[in-house]
């Protein structure tokens, strides 16, 4: 009498794929590189999303030179151009940063993300690639800025290293602060709060710092808040590396600001996303 032997169920050999794939640093830059080209090719099809990097820029050198450069520089707009672009430059930075957090936001409400979460990727990949792809934001603004400044009358005095250094800092600075955004997309309920929110963030760092006027020009009040603020260093550093000033020590406590905010909103906004989700 012969003894059939059952067959063994046979276990897929793709089934612990997924956690392979999710796992490791170079599986994290490949996923997040193809989430940031699905962000540059959604840019690219609405460019009206850019407006904020283009030409509100342009508007607001236009409106700040030629309304106030006359009263604040004693009638000299060319000499406030030059001590207002590095500032304005570091403004449209941190603007720019508000429609990420829009963005993220939005494609969680449409259930984007929940396509994502279905696919063998790491975890924190759609944020990082979105971040990723926001350089391309960043690099418009200094290019916008430092053209239109140009034929506004903007002269760099220091150099064309010195001008792409000044360059890149900004992009990094941008690409650092953007996590505030970032956090607040995946904590609030719709994307108009997060621009809200944002906003209330960004024009009091801004305005309340050196962008505008110099710093000792401010009430000594003022003044305390705007030798803490992150833009402040920013905007040194900007200055010197375009026009003239100091910029070691300026570049020093960006770079501090710069670390501090990715070890505060990096992890913030990836365990808010991980809730969220």
């Amino acid at each position: 009498m012969t003894t059939q032997i059952a067959p063994q169920p046979t276990v897929p050999q793709h089934s612990a794929a997924p956690d392979r794939h999710k796992r490791g640093l170079p599986a994290l830059i490949r996923h997040s590189a193809a989430l940031a080209k699905r962000s540059l090719i959604k840019t690219m099809r609405t460019p009206e999303a850019l407006i904020d990097v283009t030409i509100q820029p342009v508007i607001f050198l236009l409106l700040f030179t030629y309304l106030f450069g006359g009263a604040i520089a004693d009638g000299n707009r060319h000499a406030y151009l030059q001590f207002l672009l590095p500032g304005m430059l570091a403004q449209s930075l941190a603007m720019g940063g508000v429609a990420l957090g829009q963005n993220l936001n939005a494609d969680i409400e449409k259930g984007v993300f929940d396509r994502f979460r279905s696919l063998p990727i790491s975890r924190s990949a759609p944020l990082v690639g979105a971040v990723v792809a926001d350089v391309i934001r960043y690099l418009t603004v200094c290019v916008v800025m430092l053209t239109f400044g140009t034929i506004m009358g903007f002269r760099v005095e220091t150099g064309v290293l010195p001008a792409i250094a000044a360059v890149a800092l900004s992009i990094g600075f941008g690409l650092c602060f953007c996590w505030i955004s970032v956090w607040v997309g995946m904590l609030v309920r719709t994307s108009g709060a997060v621009q809200g929110i944002m906003f209330l963030l960004v024009l009091p760092l801004t305005f309340g710092s050196n962008v505008f006027v110099a710093t000792d020009t401010l009430p000594g009040w003022l003044q305390a808040f705007v030798s803490v603020n992150p833009i402040t260093p920013l905007v040194e550093t900007i200055r010197g590396l375009l026009v003239s000033g100091p910029v070691a020590s300026p570049l020093i406590v960006t770079l501090i600001w710069m670390a501090g905010l990715l070890v505060v909103f990096v992890p913030l906004a990836l365990r808010a996303y991980a809730k969220r989700a």
